[in-house]
């Protein structure tokens, strides 16, 4: 991690609500933007954020998201999500999240990442595979 990696920092990225990004079940004239596709991307930005501030190797994972979607957004709208890290306890980042649509706020809430050794991940990852590999024989 750099030393740039502090609570305060702050990022905002605009989304384009596209068809993707939206529930369909309701039909054509109730398409909005789908709740987990908020949460990827508040997930998105946070992550962002943090890769400007860690070092070659090192990435950062999910750990927990706490939102409220407050309003809905229209197909074709764009949603300002703005991710600022509240607190940094080792490798444990806690982020504040807010969204706008440009009509409402549409989101508050609270993202946690964890700051990883993407080699080590990996390493742990192929162990996991060995073992499952084993149970299943």
């Amino acid at each position: 991690m750099k030393e740039s990696l502090k609570a305060g920092i702050a990022a905002t990225r605009e989304f384009a609500i596209d068809a993707g990004r939206t529930i369909d079940f309701m039909g054509e004239e109730a398409r909005v933007y789908a709740t987990p596709m908020l949460v990827r991307d508040i997930e998105v930005t946070c992550r962002e954020l943090l890769l400007a501030h860690l070092d070659a190797g090192e990435d950062s994972v999910g750990t927990r998201v706490e939102i409220d979607h407050l309003a809905a957004t229209l197909f074709g709208m764009k949603v300002s999500i703005t991710a600022t890290l509240a607190e940094l306890k080792g490798r444990a980042a806690v982020f504040e999240v807010s969204a706008a649509d440009g009509v409402d706020v549409i989101c508050r809430g609270r993202h946690a990442r964890f700051i990883v050794n993407v080699a080590q991940v990996k390493a742990r990852l192929a162990e996991k595979k060995a073992r499952m590999t084993k149970v299943e024989a």
